[in-house]
């Protein structure tokens, strides 16, 4: 059964880090690029990340870029998204997702991805 499982949500002050993690079960993580995206309240999901199959190549989306980073262990079928200088509007429920070829597009989005995890909150506040 496929499954994506994400932990290491919390909350944090501005300026903080968080690591979050998604497990993956029931299908070769090592042959599909995977992504992160976020949603927060009354808005709606967003790319974050994308890294293809190898690792070899990473997309971010502006708002994010400089301060996270995505990365994964195809040996443990875990992918990674680390979060520095965290800023409040970075607070929203965030999700892993499969995407169905091994390499990332341009852009990060929601259409091109599927088989989805069930979110960690992550909440940035003074």
């Amino acid at each position: 059964q496929l499954q994506l499982v994400e932990s290491g949500g919390g909350s944090v002050q501005p300026g903080g880090s968080l690591r979050v993690s998604c497990v993956v079960s029931g299908f070769t993580m090592e042959y599909y690029a995977m992504g992160w995206f976020r949603q927060a309240p009354g808005k709606e999901r967003e790319g974050v990340s994308c890294i293809s199959s190898s690792g070899g190549s990473t997309k971010y989306a502006d708002s994010v870029k400089g301060r996270f980073t995505i990365s994964r262990d195809n040996a443990k079928n875990t992918v990674y998204l680390q979060m520095n200088s965290l800023k409040p509007e970075d607070t929203a429920v965030y999700y892993c997702a499969a995407r169905g070829w091994d390499y990332c597009s341009e852009y990060v989005v929601t259409k091109d991805f599927g088989s989805w995890g069930q979110g960690t909150q992550v909440t940035v506040s003074s």
